[in-house]
């Protein structure tokens, strides 16, 4: 994740919610469950089926959903060392402060 926020050149706040907590998350709700309806009843029987159906999700109020299918496999496990780890510029924040950073180039 650092090298994009470095290529990228911005300060970009991050926040996590902790293994099976989705259902605190609000932007869940708000954008999954218009994601279901849209697709209710529907045989996701391929990515192409199930990426139409997001694209096509909207709200009257404007919500509007794009997605992209990333087929990118990533390792499990790998970790940085303590001087690389030194090198981010990485500010923690008094809430959460492991669930809640803000990364800056």
């Amino acid at each position: 994740m650092w090298p994009l926020y470095q290529d990228l050149s911005a300060i970009r706040n991050l926040s996590h919610y902790p293994p099976g907590a989705s259902k605190w998350n609000p932007a869940d709700h708000r954008l999954f469950s218009f994601i279901s309806m849209n697709w209710s009843g529907v045989p996701l029987r391929s990515y192409d089926i199930m990426l139409n159906y997001i694209r096509n999700t909207t709200t009257r109020q404007g919500l509007k959903v794009d997605a992209i299918l990333n087929k990118k496999e990533y390792e499990k496990g790998i970790t940085i060392g303590e001087a690389q780890m030194k090198t981010i510029n990485l500010k923690k924040h008094k809430q959460l402060p492991d669930w809640n950073y803000t990364i800056s180039p």
